[in-house]
């Protein structure tokens, strides 16, 4: 990646504005943006960066990778970008700004204005929740559906790729469940009928590569050792006939594989299966506490940690409750959490499951899969009936991440426990020996597509007209991932991770922000008992909203949600010095405080109108 970004910046690959970086899931694609930052900025060819990621909880994790002090050192640079919302200038004087799919589709002229404001590195992460759009792609044309939500993220990006300086494309995947292309990615005839793969030498593009053959040989991720466990399950189906036992291990998917595995997640067997994974976590956290002479309960990074994923939010939080049934009552709600589409601090409880010790054991369905970076994530117990390679992949590479506090690389390793059925074996043999470039033409008669990943939690399970009634474990295998093909050429070298992040810009913005607040609110309550001097009586409860719209003017009419972080600190040493009660004068002109002014004796008819006292 930085001999592409050099070759760009001096001019050696001048007809170069499209690069491709296919990077194993937890090989560090999230330090590639920062790289070509750094540098194509230095060289003058692009003003502001703006990466785009699926969902609102990577957006943090952007603003980290930035702020990131050893990459800040060895890359020798201070940027910084910041993780906006849909307000107007949302690089706020920084080197760029990160948003999400969403967004953009939320307010898409408003990220179109600052394309063309300025020379762009457009970021677009994990690429491949793009499809094609039909007028691009007339292969897709007769399955295109013009109220797919991919699409029209496809739709509203589109513009940023044309507008674009250069474009810096992500994916730990190059192939999308629907077989649909991937927007902007170019593509020729596949080996097989019906197929077309990447093509990965096309003019104007770089490709860089990163398989997980060259990740483990550089041991930048861990081997992945897979604990099957088969099992047996009952249900009643749609007629009312009682079917099975049948069991989940075969050798090929038979009719009833999938009824047996929607009963097995939701009866004994998911339960049997999720206690194999929290006794592993329990006794790798056991383990390691002893090497490091850690007492028992004492938080301490590196310990490891275990990700649930279930296979609807009912049944996640049945699994919270059994999982907290098997620790004391008094630390369950600490050890165990929950984090789903519909709980309003579901980013917060990811936030604290990325940097804090506890919670340990995090049980989610669909919104902490992919691009969730906690290295101490040891454990994966795969209670889903979700079988596309892709959005298998990314999963169990929540465990894959080398955890610089667990000990040295030979003693770690990433576990996931699944069901023994044939559809996840398949998946097995896919990611083992096939490349993952191909896309598939739709057929004709296809119109449905495949929901986007981040929805599959919001949304009831397809029951099948099924009723589940029994099912239970039967054996448990382990057996370890052998290396896929080779995509890549090369990657970054590698360095030491992070001990402590910088306060990323957000954050920054949020606390100066309740700094504000307190002490405009300060003064006013200061104010309200008279310790200020005021003229005339006490001034009532509309005093707090006066003195906020006082700041307002004395910082040239911009609110605390539109300031910058220099503006926000300079508003702070402005208070240091400053009462609010000597500027109330600056809102005698404004009808919506006049009411008040005129109680207090001071206010005067502006010049030109005719006002009454």
């Amino acid at each position: 990646m930085s001999a592409v970004i050099d070759a760009i910046a001096i001019g050696q690959a001048p007809d170069v504005r499209d690069i491709l970086a296919a990077v194993t899931p937890g090989g560090g694609k999230s330090l590639l943006p920062v790289i070509a930052a750094a540098r194509l900025l230095a060289a003058g060819l692009i003003d502001r960066v703006c990466w785009i990621v699926p969902r609102d909880s990577l957006r943090l994790q952007a603003e980290e990778a930035f702020a990131d002090p050893a990459w800040r050192a060895t890359l020798n640079h201070g940027l910084a970008i910041r993780a906006a919302d849909n307000a107007p200038d949302p690089s706020r004087g920084l080197a760029g700004y990160v948003t999400t799919y969403q967004a953009v589709a939320a307010a898409p002229d408003l990220h179109l204005i600052e394309f063309r404001r300025h020379r762009m590195l457009l970021v677009v992460d994990e690429v491949h929740h793009l499809p094609s759009l039909a007028d691009m792609d007339p292969a897709t044309a007769a399955a295109a559906d013009p109220d797919d939500l991919a699409s029209a993220w496809s739709r509203a990006i589109l513009p940023l790729f044309e507008c674009a300086a250069i474009r810096l494309l992500l994916s730990g995947t190059l192939e999308r469940a629907d077989g649909k292309s991937i927007l902007w990615l170019p593509y020729r005839r596949g080996p097989r009928a019906r197929t077309r793969e990447v093509e990965l030498d096309a003019p104007g593009w770089a490709v860089v590569g990163y398989s997980r053959a060259q990740a483990l040989l550089e041991r930048a991720v861990l081997p992945v050792t897979f604990g099957a466990l088969d099992g047996e399950a009952s249900w009643r189906d749609e007629t009312g006939t009682d079917v099975g036992p049948h069991r989940l291990a075969g050798g090929f998917p038979q009719e009833t594989t999938r009824p047996a595995l929607f009963t097995a997640l939701r009866t004994g067997f998911a339960e049997a299966l999720l206690r194999e994974a929290f006794l592993a976590i329990r006794n790798l956290r056991a383990a390691r506490r002893r090497a490091r002479g850690l007492p028992e309960g004492e938080p301490a990074p590196g310990l490891g940690k275990l990700l649930v994923v279930a296979p609807d939010q009912a049944m996640a939080r049945h699994y919270l409750n059994v999982v907290r049934g098997w620790v004391p009552a008094a630390q369950g709600e600490i050890v165990a959490q929950l984090a789903t589409s519909d709980m309003p601090r579901a980013h917060e409880t990811l936030a604290a499951f990325r940097m804090r010790p506890d919670p340990s054991i995090l049980i989610t369905v669909a919104m902490a899969y992919e691009g969730l970076d906690v290295p101490e994530v040891a454990v994966v117990a795969a209670l889903t009936h979700i079988r596309s390679r892709p959005w298998l992949e990314q999963m169990c590479a929540r465990a894959t991440r080398v955890d610089p506090h667990g000990g040295p690389y030979d003693t770690q390793r990433a576990l996931v426990f699944h069901p023994d059925d044939p559809l996840f074996g398949q998946f097995r043999r896919r990611m083992e020996t096939e490349q993952g470039t191909l896309a598939r033409r739709p057929k004709a008669s296809h119109v449905q597509g495949t929901l986007p990943d981040w929805l599959l939690d919001q949304l009831p399970p397809l029951k099948d007209g099924i009723t589940p009634l029994a099912s239970n474990a039967l054996a448990l295998r382990f057996s370890t991932l052998r290396p896929g093909p080779e995509l890549a050429m090369h990657r970054p070298e590698r360095e030491e991770s992070q001990s402590e992040l910088l306060e990323v810009p957000s954050v920054a913005e949020r606390r100066l922000r309740a700094r504000l607040g307190e002490m405009v609110a300060t003064q006013a309550v200061e104010d309200e008992a008279g310790r200020a001097g005021m003229r005339g009586a006490v001034a009532g409860p509309g005093l707090y909203h006066r003195y906020n719209a006082a700041l307002k003017r004395v910082s040239g009419n911009r609110s605390r949600a539109e300031m910058t972080l220099a503006e926000l600190e300079a508003a702070i040493g402005w208070l240091e010095r400053n009462r609010l009660s000597e500027h109330l004068h600056m809102l005698d002109e404004d009808a919506r405080y006049a009411w008040v002014a005129r109680q207090r004796g001071e206010w005067k008819p502006p010049v030109g109108r005719v006002g009454r006292r």
